[in-house]
């Protein structure tokens, strides 16, 4: 277990769960946070138990007991559920943590513990960009390219979900993340007829194949919508030829599209306001536009230029002259990674942007929230 001091005081101990696909757990006592190895993911019964295993175990040794255990927000997480057991087990009061919300505060916690805060102050508002594949939303959607806007007023914290990806249609529900010509099947029905459609992707499918996938998609039968930016680049990655129509390991299309990627062509982001939302969205079936009109360039560059287009927009709702916090699975890829330091923004340097950080980022999360704690954003430019 790394330990790692945090300048934010509170009489609680808080025990964080995170998320399952890359199962890790943390704890918070009196002014540390005790992180834990990355324990892959936890569907795996092998590694489950050896985390649960390893839990308990801290937590005798150290004799600790929990006042808050936090969970994913996700309902069916494992995590979820030992969250509950636990809970009940001390006495503790079980909170929920968004699951790009915990993201985001692990790159805010990141931020904390190293020397960037110092030389930079945190303004009243400040934003925060989380980039992955998939995560529950508070809606029951999928989320997975999110611009939060955050406040520390008078000791609360306000977060507000002002932006995000277009979502798409994954034909399917999961089997689309298995299959991501699926996906790039519903963003081409945005503005492409049947029979275009099947040209472009019909080394995936046979005839009879498509019509079951297309009529699916046209009935809504069995389907989910996601803003998820992994969902977007398989789809481009496929599109591109860079990958197959199938996922060997987590983000695996996305990582072959990162490593095709050369310098980007010039595409301005489209962004719309959704009034039933009240948020912006950043349109990702123009880029689709783009690339079929410009398929037979250079398509290296059109790589590169799908994943600028995202950065370059999800940036653009948060604005100019604003302190930004980027994290996530997708933080993890170059491209993106560099456009956002390049402005200015923080990207996690010492907790994973992975899901192996989010129990930080639920530690984080709820010290910040808990007006009780000795915290306000002055301490963050006083904090050594």
């Amino acid at each position: 277990m790394e330990t790692i001091k945090i300048p934010i005081k509170s009489q609680k101990t808080i025990l964080a769960l995170g998320a399952e696909s890359a199962g890790n757990f943390s704890a918070y006592h009196n002014g540390r946070i005790w992180f834990s190895q990355d324990f892959q993911d936890l569907l795996d019964e092998k590694n489950f138990k050896k985390y649960s295993r390893n839990l308990q175990k801290f937590l005798k040794d150290n004799l600790l007991k929990p006042d808050v255990v936090i969970s994913d927000f996700h309902p069916e997480f494992r995590t979820t559920e030992l969250a509950k057991k636990l809970s009940k087990k001390y006495g503790a009061t079980h909170l929920f943590v968004q699951h790009h919300l915990a993201h985001i505060f692990s790159s805010i916690g990141d931020w904390i513990i190293s020397k960037n805060h110092r030389h930079q102050k945190l303004s009243p508002d400040f934003f925060g960009i989380a980039c992955d594949g998939t995560g529950y939303g508070v809606d029951g959607k999928i989320w997975g390219g999110e611009v939060f806007k955050i406040k520390i007023k008078n000791g609360k914290l306000q977060t507000a979900r002002i932006g995000h990806l277009e979502n798409q249609t994954l034909i399917g529900s999961e089997t689309a993340i298995r299959e991501p010509a699926r996906v790039l099947i519903a963003i081409l029905s945005k503005f492409l007829d049947e029979e275009k459609i099947y040209e472009i992707i019909k080394k995936y499918y046979s005839q009879k194949e498509f019509d079951v996938i297309y009529r699916q998609l046209m009935q809504n039968f069995y389907c989910i919508e996601s803003s998820g930016a992994a969902r977007v680049f398989d789809a481009v990655s496929i599109l591109l030829g860079f990958s197959k129509n199938e996922r060997l390991s987590k983000h695996a299309p996305a990582r072959a599209l990162e490593k095709n990627s050369t310098s980007p062509y010039k595409l301005k982001p489209v962004t719309v306001f959704s009034k039933k939302e009240k948020a912006a969205v950043l349109k990702t079936a123009p880029l689709f536009k783009f690339l079929i009109k410009n398929i037979k360039k250079d398509k290296r560059r059109l790589a590169a230029t799908a994943q600028t287009y995202v950065a370059e927009g999800l940036l653009g709702i948060a604005g100019k002259n604003h302190l930004v916090f980027f994290s996530g699975g997708m933080a993890n890829n170059m491209i993106m990674r560099k456009f956002f330091k390049s402005r200015g923004a923080h990207v996690n340097e010492k907790i994973p942007c992975s899901d192996a950080g989010i129990s930080f980022g639920q530690i984080i999360f709820h010290l910040l929230a808990d007006s009780r704690n000795h915290f306000s954003a002055r301490h963050l430019d006083r904090a050594k």
